[in-house]
């Protein structure tokens, strides 16, 4: 786990991540449904004994009325990285199950009420306009590829490991960039103007074979030309930590080999700038295909 600091922005996130060990049910969010609120207030008081934070926030639409409640933390790990007076937003998750609490997810401290700590990593945000840096991987069929050579194209990049087991983090996210290559591929002008990446954080495990076996269940061929829209790639250790910061990707290593992480997704546009920048798993291919056609049209 990680405090995460964007120029003044000072981001907490909650790694949902991907484990193969059952976990309480307060913390399997992948299994359960929830309705998200936005929260925004400020921290009074933290509980290591129960893993809560109290917090003084304002109404929260749809939801409640502003009040002084504590809340348990989806991921309780992070709790020694809030602070008495820290102005936070959260996402307020709501179970559909009356007997699973509250919990609060995606913490972004905003406002720091003990300026004097320092995070030990520094995270990246990114933001409409960032110009991304050219970053070198290897991809499924073994060959050296780096980001600044889809210049001139609008490239959809997302992260991924081959060995994740929760169906709503990494399967989802690679099984609706399939939907977006169908979807793109209608349009041949616009599909020779894109192109798809995604990158494993797992370089120990996802060998080229191993991505290019992963990459063809979700392209439905191995041919030769099957990948020449969508590469899956790995960088180096090294490589994939400058990633991983830039691209705001929490990635923590547990136990038995698991890997809890956070999802990031980022439309780049011909120029080698962030177009677009989606956390998480809530968007949908529609959308994304809308804000690839619009970068590609403006490009």
């Amino acid at each position: 786990m990680r405090i995460l600091l964007a120029s003044t922005l000072l981001a907490v996130a909650i790694v949902a991540g991907c484990h193969s060990s059952p976990k309480p049910e307060s913390q399997n969010s992948a299994a359960q449904a929830y309705k998200v609120y936005k929260l925004r207030g400020k921290v009074v008081a933290t509980n290591p004994a129960t893993g809560e934070v109290t917090v003084n926030h304002d109404a929260i639409p749809g939801f409640m009325d502003a009040m002084i409640m504590p809340y348990k933390l989806k991921n309780p790990n992070i709790l020694s990285e809030l602070h008495p007076g820290d102005t936070i937003t959260a996402d307020v998750l709501v179970s559909e199950n009356p007997n699973v609490d509250v919990l609060l997810d995606h913490i972004v401290v905003i406002a720091q009420g003990k300026p004097d700590y320092k995070p030990a990593v520094f995270y990246h945000v990114p933001a409409l306009g960032d110009a991304v840096p050219d970053f070198k991987l290897r991809n499924q069929d073994g060959r050296a590829i780096h980001l600044d050579q889809f210049r001139g194209k609008t490239l959809l990049l997302t992260f991924i490991y081959t060995r994740c087991p929760l169906p709503n983090f990494c399967p989802l996210v690679t099984h609706n960039f399939a939907v977006i290559d169908k979807q793109l591929a209608a349009n041949p002008a616009l599909y020779a103007r894109t192109h798809l990446l995604c990158v494993s954080f797992d370089p120990e495990h996802d060998t080229p074979a191993r991505l290019r076996a992963y990459g063809a269940q979700y392209i439905g061929s191995d041919s030769k030309s099957a990948f020449a829209h969508w590469d899956f790639a790995v960088p180096s250790q090294r490589e994939l930590l400058e990633m991983a910061k830039f691209f705001d990707v929490g990635i923590t290593h547990g136990a038995n080999d698991t890997i809890t992480h956070t999802l990031s997704t980022a439309l780049i546009d011909a120029r080698g700038k962030v177009a677009q920048f989606y956390s998480g798993n809530e968007w949908t291919p529609d959308q994304v295909v809308a804000d690839v056609i619009k970068t590609a049209s403006s490009s």
